[in-house]
């Protein structure tokens, strides 16, 4: 399966916004462009093609998608009812790794993509493995029984501590390992900062 083996941090960087919970600290202690040495000149004035496709780059790399992921789902938001911003919001928001990192069973997205990949989680009672199956309400993952055994899960208040209460539109039981879809996510539930007008200019050229 595809996917982006950059470095999170460098990327981060270039984006200037923390797309991983360890890029936080790198931020603070070294902000400049990958490439430019500390110290280095400020960030030029942006013009309005580079803001559209930096928030876009950023949008992309922090839900952990490739090109065409992200443009079809760009082209899917804009068939759809609502403004196109927001869809796509929720269409990302609703992909089943994030559901997974949102309902604090992973500390990264990274994380979550990677243990829905490999199986660990069942759908409804069917056991899958795609990370981009959108979820809608009403919707379960559960934990598969081997899964239990994993250290991961053994451990999980160690690398996962509880996320409840992060988002009202997820129910979950740690003691089960389950996951509720309950809702449509909220635009004001999304993530902070994310600009999704620049976006929608981007893909309207």
């Amino acid at each position: 399966m595809a996917r982006d083996t950059q470095s999170i941090v460098k990327m981060s960087r270039r984006e200037g916004y923390a797309l991983h919970p360890k890029a936080h600290k790198a931020l603070v202690k070294r902000s400049t462009l990958p490439g430019q040495a500390a110290g280095g000149r400020f960030r030029k004035k942006s013009s309005q093609y580079s803001l559209q496709l930096r928030e876009k780059q950023k949008v992309k790399r922090l839900y952990g998608l490739l090109e065409r992921q992200f443009s079809n789902l760009m082209k899917e938001a804009g068939r759809s009812k609502g403004q196109s911003g927001q869809v796509l919001l929720q269409k990302l928001e609703q992909r089943a790794d994030n559901v997974v990192y949102r309902a604090g069973l992973a500390p990264s997205r990274r994380a979550a993509r990677q243990l829905v990949t490999h199986g660990h989680f069942m759908l409804n009672g069917r056991r899958f493995d795609i990370p981009s199956v959108q979820l809608t309400s009403g919707d379960v993952l559960s934990l598969r029984k081997k899964s239990h055994n994993s250290d991961y899960f053994k451990r999980i208040d160690e690398t996962s501590p509880a996320a409840e209460g992060l988002v009202s539109w997820v129910k979950v039981d740690r003691k089960k390992f389950e996951i509720t879809v309950t809702a449509a996510p909220p635009r004001e539930e999304a993530e902070p900062d994310i600009n999704e007008q620049l976006i929608v200019e981007y893909y309207s050229r």
